[in-house]
């Protein structure tokens, strides 16, 4: 197949009209859509199914006020493990911003994608948690429930740092997972993000909520109004997730090029 020369391209694309040119961009749109439209609804069903029922175990039980810390953390445990097993081959069920910008900085995804990604884990955040407030038979407003604040000693540096730690975790677990050399080790991925999501909740759910998701938090803090910290908790896990993204790319993910050694004098 020949490819034609530049200045051959320029001429065609110049030689269309504006009209042209409007519906060529209209059938690209279409076709990306087509191609896309399923991955990005599962990250919108997967980040619901998490908020709604990650924050259903933080609902306080009759007599008991709060619930116990450990309730939350293994039911977004759970719930990860979950989405993770029903979401993954379609999606890769990312349900977090941070895991979607690794996934573009690895160049795994497109941006636009990503940004579509994105945009679908918020709105899922949104109608999990409003989904909630409609079955919940307490006030979940009242008490902020399942919003992600920091302890009431913290600063912010503190609860940045907290918050920065986590994620940092998780994502240098999801980039030994996309590592090639553990390509063959991925029958209990979803056990792995489960488990390892309920131990970063028992840890850091004390001090900060252990968000490690901007979009988690976002979902909850718009219909309950509390915005503590809110920024805090975007920066610190992308903030993270691009730290550590870059470094694990840079210091141990090998080229995937084919390196032929002559052995021969």
């Amino acid at each position: 197949m020949t490819v034609p020369a530049g200045n051959i391209v320029v001429g065609i694309i110049e030689d269309l009209s504006p009209k042209d040119q409007q519906a060529k961009i209209k059938n690209r749109l279409l076709i990306w859509c087509l191609l896309w439209w399923r991955a990005i609804f599962a990250e919108f069903l997967s980040t619901m199914f998490l908020v709604l029922i990650g924050c259903m175990t933080c609902i306080p039980s009759d007599g008991v006020h709060p619930n116990p810390p450990i309730y939350g953390a293994l039911g977004f445990g759970f719930a990860v493990l979950f989405t993770v097993q029903a979401f993954g081959h379609i999606s890769g069920a990312h349900m977090n911003p941070c895991v979607t910008l690794t996934a573009v900085l690895w160049n795994k995804i497109s941006l636009p994608l990503g940004v579509a990604y994105v945009i679908a884990q918020c709105l899922g955040s949104i109608f999990g948690y409003g989904i909630l407030m409609q079955i919940s038979p307490t006030d979940l407003i009242l008490n902020g429930i399942c919003t992600t604040q920091p302890h009431e000693k913290h600063s912010v540096m503190q609860t940045f740092i907290v918050e920065l730690i986590l994620t940092s975790a998780l994502i240098f677990l999801v980039c030994a997972i996309w590592d090639p050399l553990n390509s063959n080790s991925q029958e209990s991925t979803s056990l792995k993000f489960g488990f390892a999501v309920a131990g970063f909740s028992m840890a850091g759910g004390p001090l900060t909520g252990a968000s490690l998701n901007p979009a988690r938090s976002l979902g909850p803090a718009l219909w309950t109004g509390v915005w503590i910290f809110h920024w805090v908790y975007w920066t610190g896990p992308l903030f993270a997730s691009m730290l550590v993204s870059l470094f694990y790319k840079y210091t141990w993910l090998k080229p995937s090029l084919d390196i032929k050694v002559n052995l021969e004098e």
